[in-house]
């Protein structure tokens, strides 16, 4: 036991210590005849042990309760119970084997939504020896950037451990927020866990990249939804294991299908349609197929109308139409206005490809777009989607020239990269002189 030292003293000590700490430098050592004091009021003084902590933890993560959502309940505790994404964690694994070994660098983890990336960023906390600390690119500001910033290099200088901090929809963050973490990621002072539904290399500053790895996780498969719902419904103290579901096999596989991947949809879809559904005389609740369109409604497509996947779909339609896969084009023009683009935009493409890909081959594919253009505007929607499946049937039959377009680019690659020429005397025009008086 060390001695309780006077009010005054700790006092004192403590505002010292507080004003050389908050200047970022401890004080000199003291003499041995107070280091008595030092040790006790350092061992027990919140304010010595993390002067840069809160009573409220900055943004941290809230335990779910039963009032919480059937996802939030059910998420993962450990990677055994993490369902998907073999591709990173599965035994073995770059990634897993860092996160069991407490030595994660920093990575960003990429992936559609409902995909497990707040999970896993979970998982780690509760695995790694180093502080968790948690901000959010939506409710986060740089003044709690820096709070986190200067206590983890406070806390790494003193005591020696590290700081993983968990930046929840990084992408929101823009570029002098995202610089603000940058000294601190390069030095080590700690450890980056971004989680972002967008492409990092487009959305992320790209020095935090370069010290990143980055990592994508892809859309849960069928068969992983359907074990998701399955442990749900078997666990009676998170899950809905109380409530004795009798589930029709088409009714979970409705489930994960329409869900596209997203198991918080899933879930939430199954604990809706449990607790709407009367039980019947067994005292069991009945999950039928009708029930299960009822509670999911519609499918979750991933489209994001000024993200990733406007562009990717977008970049899909013209390739398809530039293959000649009629099929295919026509899938992605469906998915497109069953996501609420912009029939405007689709329009243009078209009229684009019909000169760019389509060009000298079919001297009539350029009118028929242009006209296409014009009925959607006359239309609108919902009658709008016929022109448009109209010209794109016809862009992938026709044949595809692409001379005019690409002699363009060449001109103008030879305009930018060498000397420009002069008018030829006999090109030029000769009504007016050239040099008049």
């Amino acid at each position: 036991m060390c001695p309780e030292p006077s009010d005054t003293a700790t006092g004192g000590f403590q505002a010292a210590c507080f004003l050389h700490m908050r200047m970022g430098r401890l004080g000199p050592p003291l003499p041995a005849s107070n280091s008595s004091a030092l040790q006790c009021t350092t061992s027990h003084h919140p304010l010595v042990e993390d002067l840069f902590e809160t009573s409220e933890e900055v943004k941290a993560v809230k335990a779910p309760t039963a009032a919480s959502p059937l996802a939030a309940r059910m998420r993962p505790r450990s990677l055994e119970e993490f369902v998907g994404q073999q591709h990173i964690l599965a035994p073995g694994k770059l990634l897993r084997r860092a996160i069991e070994a407490d030595r994660l660098p920093s990575v960003i983890l990429s992936g559609p939504p409902g995909t497990g990336k707040t999970t896993l960023a979970q998982i780690i906390a509760g695995m790694t020896g180093a502080k968790f600390e948690r901000l959010s690119g939506v409710e986060s500001n740089v003044a709690d950037m820096r709070r986190v910033v200067a206590a983890a290099a406070n806390r790494i200088r003193t005591s020696g451990q590290k700081t993983i901090l968990f930046v929840d929809e990084i992408h929101h963050f823009n570029k002098a927020q995202q610089d603000v973490l940058l000294p601190d990621v390069e030095s080590g002072n700690l450890r980056l866990v971004g989680a972002t539904t967008y492409n990092p290399f487009f959305y992320v500053n790209s020095a935090l990249v370069s010290r990143s790895q980055v990592f994508q996780l892809e859309s849960l498969k069928v068969d992983e939804l359907e074990q998701l719902v399955d442990r749900a419904l078997a666990d009676e103290e998170r899950g809905l294991g109380k409530h004795r579901v009798d589930i029709d096999r088409e009714a979970r596989t409705h489930l994960a299908k329409i869900s596209d991947g997203d198991a918080r949809k899933c879930l939430n879809a199954l604990e809706i349609g449990v607790l709407t559904t009367a039980p019947e005389r067994s005292g069991a609740v009945h999950f039928t197929l009708e029930v299960a369109e009822q509670s999911i409604q519609q499918k979750a497509i991933v489209y994001d109308r000024a993200g990733d996947a406007h562009y990717d779909t977008i970049s899909a339609f013209i390739k398809s139409m530039r293959a000649s896969d009629e099929k295919g084009a026509i899938y992605w023009l469906a998915k497109m206005l069953h996501a609420g683009e912009d029939f405007r935009f689709i329009a243009r493409r078209i009229v684009i490809f019909a000169s760019e890909d389509v060009g000298l081959a079919d001297a009539e594919a350029l009118p028929l777009a242009i006209a296409t253009q014009q009925a959607v505007e006359f239309v609108g929607m919902p009658e709008a989607r016929i022109p448009l499946a109209h010209a794109t049937a016809y862009m992938c039959r026709a044949k595809k020239n692409r001379h005019a377009y690409e002699a363009l680019g060449a001109a103008t690659e030879e305009i930018e990269s060498e000397r420009t020429e002069r008018v030829p005397e006999k090109l030029k025009n000769k009504r007016f002189p050239v040099n008049p008086d």
